[in-house]
């Protein structure tokens, strides 16, 4: 799963980026730093497999993980090349959600592109060129599907919905505001349009603010009512801050968060809050080999959960034994949990939940 972190040149993406993946993606005070875009892949943070090692004795842990890309900062007229604009819109389309980091911090020593520090008009510059990207994308499909509806009327209905998107995009509303049934959404699916992907908005404040608390950052507050319109989560990390935690240890991490009264460190909730965001969750299996998370869809039933392991196990699968991690820990392990009849036995139409136990059966 590919999530792009975008936004305007000198908003703190490619600081967020090497934070993210300590991978040295270069980040200067200049536009354009970031030509072809870095790629990372992040383990998500889970507390729950450390819990289970506490009661299972297995040789390792390993987390689920999702994929960052840190795409070139856009700028005012991209949809038309400004900047490389073409080029960058493009990596865009290779990502299922964005990340939007905007910036929500004074510092005359840190230039920004538009010469002044406001967070929403740097949202509707990047959301305007996205749009403006997708309205040529329409209006081409809208000339192919007026011409082949003549001889089929099966193309009704695309007609239908590429004139309702092209005058939703012409007046400059928000697709993701807009309702589209099964089909309208398996029509707009091939034309991967970048407003409809869904956004995580990341305001990047100053050291000061978080350590004196975000609340009060105005920025901050004129950025979560914008994305209370289109129903977009927001979260506020420092860029530089984040940085320095990633360069420390374990023990280190902890004694600097509890510095700075924060549970835990803003990259953790970037990243929770992006595997939410496509939509994702994890279930566990526990042996002595590993203990490992593995990524699915909410709303995934058992066998297909199963073939996230080994497509095998999905075609031949049985049942699945399964039980919630809160009540394996509480019961001190397998055998116990099993004794206290907490292990349930799951058929093909059971729907994993986020954070269950599950062994499958299976015969091929």
């Amino acid at each position: 799963m590919k999530l792009g972190i975008v936004g305007l040149p000198n908003v703190g993406k490619s600081t967020l980026f090497n934070a993210l993946t300590a991978s040295g993606a270069e980040a200067e005070n200049y536009p354009f730093c970031t030509i072809e875009p870095n790629v990372g892949v992040v383990p998500v943070p889970d507390e729950r497999l450390n819990m289970i090692l506490n009661i299972i004795d297995s040789q390792r842990i390993l987390p689920a993980s999702i994929e960052f890309f840190d795409i070139a900062g856009l700028v005012k007229g991209a949809s038309d090349g400004e900047g490389l604009g073409n080029k960058f819109l493009s990596h865009i389309r290779e990502v299922e959600a964005i990340v939007h980091v905007v910036r929500a911090f004074e510092n005359e020593n840190i230039t920004h592109v538009e010469g002044k520090i406001d967070p929403i008009n740097d949202i509707e510059i990047i959301n305007l060129e996205l749009a403006l990207a997708d309205l040529d994308i329409v209006g081409k499909r809208l000339e192919k599907v007026e011409r082949l509806v003549k001889g089929d009327k099966e193309y009704k209905k695309e007609l239908v919905l590429l004139q309702k998107i092209k005058e939703a995009i012409e007046n400059e509303e928000s697709l993701r505001n807009m309702d589209f049934d099964k089909n309208e959404m398996n029509i707009l699916k091939s034309l991967n349009l970048l407003s409809l992907k869904p956004i995580l908005y990341v305001c990047n404040v100053s050291e000061k603010d978080l350590a004196e608390g975000i609340e009060d950052n105005p920025y901050v507050k004129q950025v979560k009512k914008y994305a209370k319109k289109e129903e977009s989560k927001v979260i506020a990390v420092s860029a530089k801050i984040e940085a320095e935690i990633s360069q420390l240890n374990d023990d280190e991490k902890e004694i600097f968060l509890e510095e700075l009264g924060l549970k835990e460190s803003g990259l953790d909730q970037l990243i929770k809050a992006s595997y939410d965001l496509l939509g994702l969750m994890s279930f566990i299996t526990a042996g002595p080999k590993e203990i490992r998370a593995w990524t699915i869809k909410k709303g995934t039933k058992a066998p297909q959960a199963a073939g996230k392991i080994h497509t095998d196990i999905e075609r031949g699968f049985i049942r699945a034994e399964v039980i919630n991690y809160k009540d394996l820990i509480n019961a001190g392990g397998e055998t116990k949990a099993k004794e206290k009849g907490l292990v349930r036995l799951e058929g093909k139409d059971y729907i994993v939940q986020d954070g269950d136990v599950v062994l499958f059966r299976f015969n091929v």
